[in-house]
C-alpha cells in the first residue's frame, strides 16, 4: 500500500465510488489487484471508525429504515453444502437508516434479514439519536420487535408501510421484481404523523447504494467474495454518500452544493475524496468497531 501515491489513491476511491469493479480499476490506474483490494480495506476501516464516532447526538426527526439484498460467494441455490449456514456466505443484507430531512445515513449493518440482525441494527440508531423520532419501515417482522427494545424508555413513534404485491412475471427465466397492487401504513406504536409515512428516501438511498457499488450490481460476477470486503465497500459509499457527495435536492434548497452531513449540522464544507483517503493515517492500530456492530 505504500507504493501508492495519494494521488493513485485518490483515483482508485473515486472508481470506486462510482461502481467501478476492483479489475476495471486495475486496469485504469495500472495497480495490483492486492494494492486496490488493500486500499478498500484499510478505507472501510477508517470511514467506519470515523462515522461511528461523527454520527452521534443527531437531532433528527424523521428516519426511514429498509434492507437491501446483495449476495456473497454465491447465490443460495450455489452454496456448497459444506459451506450451508455459514455467516457471510449466500445472501446478505444491508440495513440502512436515513434522516429523512438531511438524506443523512445515520446507520448501516450488514448481516442476514433475522431478528438478531434487525436488533443490532435498530439498537446502533437509537443510539445514535438525540431525541424522540417518528420512523417508516417496511412490514419485515423483524422490526417489531427490534423496535420495541431498542427505543424502551425512549419513546419513539413508529409505523410500517406495508407493500402488497401482484404475482410475479410470467416468463420466470426472465428477472423482474413483482408488481406493488397496494400500499398500506400501519401505525405500531406512539403517534406517528400518517402523511409523513414513507419509505420513499431510503428506497432512493438504497438504488444509489446498488448503483454505486459493483458489488451490489445484479445478474453479474461482481459480487464480493468475503462479506468483509462487503462491509468495508459499504462503509467507503456511506462515507462519501454522507461527506463529499453533494445532493440535488438539498443543494438547491440550499443555493450552494450541500451534502447531507452539511444539512445535518456536522460540517460546514463538502469533503473531497482525498480527504476521506487522508482518514487512513488518522485510523489507531488495533481490532476496529464497525458502524453498526453491537458494543
Amino acid at each position: 500500500m505504500n507504493r501508492l501515491d495519494i494521488e493513485t489513491r485518490t483515483r482508485i476511491a473515486a472508481a470506486l465510488v462510482e461502481g467501478c469493479s476492483v479489475r476495471s480499476i486495475c486496469r485504469m490506474v495500472g495497480a495490483s489487484k492486492g494494492a486496490v483490494l488493500k486500499l478498500v480495506r484499510d478505507l472501510g476501516e477508517a470511514c467506519s471508525m470515523f462515522q461511528d464516532k461523527a454520527l452521534r447526538g443527531l437531532k433528527t426527526t424523521r428516519v426511514e429504515c429498509d434492507e437491501i439484498w446483495s449476495f456473497c460467494y454465491a447465490k443460495d441455490k450455489n452454496v456448497p453444502r459444506s459451506m450451508e449456514g455459514q455467516p457471510g456466505v449466500g445472501s446478505v443484507w444491508t440495513w440502512t437508516a436515513l434522516d429523512a430531512d438531511s438524506k443523512l445515513m445515520i446507520s448501516y449493518f450488514v448481516g442476514d434479514r433475522s431478528g438478531n440482525s434487525a436488533y443490532r441494527f435498530m439498537t446502533d440508531v437509537a443510539s445514535r439519536l438525540d431525541n424522540r423520532v417518528q420512523l417508516t419501515t417496511d412490514g419485515h417482522h423483524a422490526y417489531l420487535d427490534a423496535v420495541a427494545v431498542a427505543f424502551d424508555g425512549i419513546g419513539i413513534d413508529y409505523a410500517q408501510l406495508v407493500k402488497k404485491y401482484g404475482p410475479g412475471p410470467a416468463d420466470a427465466g426472465r428477472y423482474s421484481p413483482p408488481v406493488v397492487t397496494d400500499i398500506e401504513p400501519f401505525v405500531v406504536m406512539g403517534n406517528p404523523d400518517e402523511d409523513l409515512i414513507s419509505t420513499s428516501y431510503v428506497e432512493r438511498a438504497n438504488m444509489s447504494m446498488r448503483m454505486g457499488m459493483r458489488r451490489f450490481t445484479r445478474l453479474t460476477n461482481a459480487f464480493s467474495k468475503r462479506v468483509e470486503m462487503h462491509e468495508h465497500s459499504v462503509a467507503l459509499f456511506s462515507m462519501h454518500y454522507n461527506f463529499a457527495r453533494p445532493h440535488e435536492t438539498l443543494t438547491r434548497k440550499a443555493g450552494r452544493k450541500t451534502t447531507p452531513a452539511m444539512a445535518a449540522g456536522l460540517t460546514d464544507r463538502v469533503w473531497t475524496l482525498g480527504e476521506i483517503v487522508a482518514l487512513i493515517h488518522e485510523k489507531p492500530a488495533g481490532r476496529f468497531r464497525r458502524i453498526g456492530a453491537a458494543a
